[in-house]
């Protein structure tokens, strides 16, 4: 009989969240398996077959490790949860000149305050991922800190997380390689799934085309942003485009418009339907402003704390230094960091341990480059 508790712990059917249960259930805890129906993509008009967690085949694979270790399974419908919380602020997101980051929003509302709730209606005390971090109580906070597996590690995503879902959280792979994982999940008997491809897109846009996944989404959305503004550093017009919502801060290609030289997407103005480029060296900034801040190491930031700061998930992070103003961080890095894209998550480190972090703000680039030269599109953005 289970003696160490009882742990929800969410299955997608893949390796990393087997493993997890597996590991929990031979470890002692009496584990109950739930896999979570986020998206029906065959109703959002992609071409692309469904794939990843959603899929009948990942909830079927999810259910027969259950079956099999003799533990419970459950699979809960949480479409409407996950488009009121992910969908909607991914769209709105884009339709504000950002460039969204929706596995923050989805680990944040989704797969933490969503699944608590699920727990406690299940008697568990705990509930575990297959995420590759790990978590500790120190100083009478939790601190979530980097992965050992530095390629795989996703703490960066994990930013948002309150103390008190820390207070109850697992992760079990955060002391492994995924080359370890895949070995163990063979030795378990699921060979099949250490061969499963692994997906980088979007979960709900598993054909990675998000411009078409907008242009579905919101009806007449490229007759409201049609005729847009290219300007140069200087404000001067240089082109036209197709929608500033189709573009993100560091775009180099897909522009539609030959310069002469490599042109970078460097700011996006959705007020005039305005995308700014400029040569890559002007993708340079030397700080930014961060909003929605969630502290965990610590409950307060002291002026001109150092941290090294990512911009973004596979970024390895540049020295700066963090300035609270109200209810905003801003961000001074001790060189120019290039892309840095309003909508994306800025995460503050401090060695291995994640201090916190928060959303890229746009105000600090509304004053940063001169105003339009050109008419700003007759078309209305929505």
């Amino acid at each position: 009989m289970a003696d160490k508790g009882r742990v929800l712990v969410a299955m997608s059917g893949g390796v990393d969240s087997t493993v997890a249960a597996i590991m929990l259930h031979q470890q002692g805890y009496e584990v109950v398996g739930i896999t979570m129906k986020t998206w029906d993509y065959a109703s959002s008009g992609g071409s692309k077959k469904e794939t990843g967690c959603c899929s009948l085949d990942s909830i079927n694979d999810a259910r027969q490790v259950a079956v099999d270790m003799g533990f419970p399974h459950y699979i809960v419908d949480i479409r409407d949860e996950f488009g009121d919380a992910v969908i909607e602020d991914f769209v709105e997101e884009y339709l504000s000149g950002r460039t969204p980051n929706p596995c923050v929003l989805c680990n944040t509302h989704i797969k933490w305050e969503a699944l608590l709730r699920r727990a406690d209606a299940m008697d568990c005390t705990y509930i575990a991922t297959g995420h590759y971090a790990n978590i500790r109580q120190e100083n009478g906070r939790y601190v979530i800190s980097t992965g050992l597996d530095a390629g795989k590690d996703q703490s960066y995503v994990l930013w948002g997380l309150s103390q008190e879902c820390m207070a109850r959280t697992m992760f079990p792979l955060g002391g492994f390689h995924k080359a370890e994982i895949k070995r163990m999940v063979e030795e378990m008997g699921y060979p099949n799934l250490a061969k499963k491809p692994e997906s980088y897109e979007i979960c709900f846009i598993p054909d990675n085309d998000y411009r078409g996944f907008l242009k579905r989404r919101v009806d007449g959305l490229e007759e409201k942003v049609a005729d847009g503004v290219f300007v140069d550093q200087d404000g001067r017009e240089i082109g036209r485009h197709d929608g500033y919502p189709f573009f993100t801060v560091g775009q180099r290609k897909g522009l539609g418009t030959a310069f002469g030289e490599p042109m970078f997407v460097t700011e996006i103005r959705p007020e005039t339907n305005t995308v700014v480029l400029g040569p890559k060296e002007a993708l340079a900034r030397h700080e930014m402003t961060v909003r929605n801040i969630n502290l965990q190491k610590v409950s307060a930031i002291q002026p001109g704390t150092e941290a090294v700061v990512k911009v973004r998930y596979k970024d390895p992070g540049t020295m700066g230094q963090l300035f609270p103003e109200g209810d905003r961080m801003r961000v001074v890095f001790h060189t120019g960091v290039d892309a840095i894209a309003p909508g994306q998550s800025a995460v503050f480190y401090d060695g291995r341990d994640v201090i916190g972090g928060g959303h890229i703000d746009r105000r600090p680039f509304l004053d940063a480059l001169p105003r339009v030269h050109a008419q700003p599109s007759q078309k209305p953005a929505p």
